[in-house]
């Protein structure tokens, strides 16, 4: 019997190497006979990186930048061998964790991402892929934009100061500026929601909250952000407003969309072509994935829903572990999913789910192998 199993991270707790392993120990007292092939996933979001290089190698460089708010900070990106390609994450210079003492929804920013892309154009990257989930700001990918010689002006002509809210008075873009090097770069993003830009589903509405922003903020950030759609239409011809995943990572999706061409993409799809997800399922007899939170939400472009596909097209059986299991869960079985299990044993406060996740995982992980070895038919004895 072979068993694949290829998780996400469950953010806050456990790596998604460290979740195969859990996972692994729990098959292997069920089946100790049983292949198990681990392939950690990501989403385009946390720890996308770290999947990266495993599957491709290459260097990592360290590179001093700035977080959300400004505040020196040092980031690192994956540069190829050959140095024609990079993998940049967003939350490594501007993710939410960087800035939980100093929540800042309407000024924060992506400049410090912006430093890593320059560095890697500068070095000669020219495909360079974004992963852009986990960050801390609202502002349209602009402070990236900026760090690419990219200029926000308002009626007076003057620079916008960096943040969502400052958008609100954008007059005109100026992109005179730019390199020829990062005009002949081509740009990926991987995208692990499909929230537009704006509206009651955009980048301001959805995720404004868990950065920060109260309901009046949000509804600041919303229009500031439709007036930089609007001005990017006029300027660009391209229309972002409901574009879905231009609001991943508080807009910058639709940024660089809009303003560089960058081509979006599923973030789970790429890093599953990337580890070789399709080859790991060759044989296999059940799919084990997960994250920390199954829901709804798991079905537009998640880790889960790109495993339980991959799966349902090889008609084999694929099961999500998660920290929490909400429904309805109707999508993601249209996609493929067999069923999806929570680690909680009973009631538990989520610090000590997320402190005990590890052998949580493996427990749940043995029963649910029994369960499905003790449901296959049996195997017929050999003839003679």
């Amino acid at each position: 019997m072979k068993i694949v199993i290829a998780p996400d991270s469950f953010k806050g707790s456990l790596s998604a190497a460290e979740v195969c392993a859990a996972v692994a120990a729990g098959a292997r007292r069920a089946a100790p006979g049983a292949e198990v092939v681990r392939v950690p996933m990501a989403d385009g979001g946390e720890g996308t990186l770290d999947c990266f290089m495993a599957a491709r190698g290459g260097d990592l460089v360290e590179v001093a930048a700035t977080d959300p708010v400004g505040r020196p900070v040092k980031a690192a990106y994956a540069l190829s061998g050959d140095g024609r390609s990079a993998v940049v994450e967003l939350a490594a210079a501007s993710g939410l964790p960087l800035v939980e003492d100093a929540p800042d929804p309407l000024h924060a920013g992506t400049a410090g991402t912006g430093v890593l892309i320059a560095d890697a154009v500068r070095r000669g990257a020219r495909d360079v892929l974004v992963c852009i989930g986990g960050s801390a700001s609202t502002d349209g990918g602009t402070g990236l934009l900026r760090a690419l010689g990219v200029r926000f002006l308002d009626a007076d002509g003057a620079e916008l100061p960096p943040g969502g809210a400052a958008l609100a008075r954008l007059e005109t873009i100026d992109d005179s500026g730019v390199p020829d090097a990062v005009r002949a770069a081509r740009f990926r993003v991987a995208c692990d929601v499909t929230n537009p830009l704006v509206g009651p589903d955009g980048a301001a509405a959805v995720f404004g909250p868990q950065k920060g922003a109260d309901p009046a903020q949000v509804r600041e950030l919303d229009a500031a952000l439709t007036r930089f759609a609007d001005v990017v239409a006029g300027r660009f011809g391209v229309r972002v407003h409901d574009l879905p995943g231009a609001g991943a990572a508080g807009g910058t999706c639709g940024g660089l969309v809009g303003v560089l061409g960058a081509e979006p993409s599923g973030g789970a799809g790429l890093v599953a072509a990337a580890v070789g997800l399709d080859d790991a399922l060759d044989g296999a007899d059940l799919v084990i994935t997960g994250e920390g939170r199954v829901d709804g939400q798991s079905a537009g472009g998640k880790v889960v829903s790109a495993v339980a596909a991959l799966a349902r097209d090889r008609a084999i059986p694929a099961i999500a572990l998660a920290g929490g299991v909400t429904g309805p869960l109707d999508e993601l079985h249209g996609l493929g999913l067999t069923a999806a299990f929570s680690i909680a044993d009973g009631p538990r406060a989520l610090d000590a789910l997320k402190t005990h996740a590890a052998p949580l995982l493996t427990t749940l992980t043995e029963q649910v192998v029994r369960l499905y070895v003790g449901g296959r038919p049996p195997t017929p004895p050999a003839a003679g």
